[in-house]
């Protein structure tokens, strides 16, 4: 499980992220030290859940759990005061940790975390995808899927063979797909088997070559995430 440390005060992020360590599930994607660096994170890292302090300059962490886009991580909120509490919940926070954080409260939140991550995969993994088109409707297996097109509140479902409509917007669409897929550009998201090179280009921006031969952008502001993510699934 991915996850996410944002807190503005360095000596928290380094308890946190030692008491992550020891656990064998986790692996900690990256940290943030304020609500602006956070979510620029969970857009290029896409983890699957963040550990989030509330009080920070500028955008606090409520800021940021009711700015994050779909597919959203899950959030477990960590800070010295109690009084934010009700409204953690209010914005569907798995759970509310208080400084220092115990180890054993720790544990009991990232079990939350694990269910929470287990079931939304069970739910949102579909075997195949079932796109109308004037009066048919194409059946696309999830794994022939090579990458996804935005174009508006459609997607292009790329495939070795055809590229139908799909009436979704693209974070809703991935959200559904789960961890197979990954985001590399505001527009374009890419099946992680089907990835057969990462080619840099200037300024930080990358072209993905595909299996096939096609070829999809990579904005510099996702590629590190891709690689990243190349490196933990071959």
């Amino acid at each position: 499980m991915r996850v996410l440390i944002v807190d503005d005060e360095p000596p928290a992020r380094a308890r946190l992220r030692r008491l992550l360590d020891s656990m064998q599930d986790v692996e900690i994607a990256g940290e943030a030290r304020d609500g602006e660096e956070a979510l620029a994170q969970v857009a290029a890292l896409a983890p699957a859940a963040i550990f989030l302090d509330v009080q920070m300059p500028g955008a606090s962490g409520l800021d940021v759990a009711a700015s994050l886009a779909d597919p959203a991580p899950a959030v477990v909120f960590v800070t010295a005061f109690d009084q934010y509490a009700l409204q953690a919940f209010d914005a569907a926070a798995v759970d509310y940790l208080l400084k220092p954080v115990e180890p054993e409260r720790l544990a009991r939140a990232v079990q939350r975390l694990r269910e929470k991550v287990a079931g939304a995969s069970a739910r949102l993994a579909p075997a195949k995808l079932l796109i109308p088109d004037r009066g048919r409707t194409h059946v696309v297996p999830v794994a022939d899927i090579l990458w996804l097109e935005a174009a508006d509140n459609y997607v292009v479902v790329h495939t070795p063979d055809r590229a139908p409509l799909m009436r979704r917007p693209l974070g809703a669409l991935l959200e559904d797909l789960g961890e197979a897929f990954i985001r590399c550009h505001r527009s374009a998201a890419v099946a992680l088997a089907h990835v057969v090179a990462v080619e840099p280009l200037e300024k930080g921006d990358a072209t993905i070559r595909m299996r096939g031969d096609s070829r999809v952008p990579c904005s510099r502001q996702y590629r590190a995430a891709v690689v990243a993510r190349l490196r933990s699934v071959r």
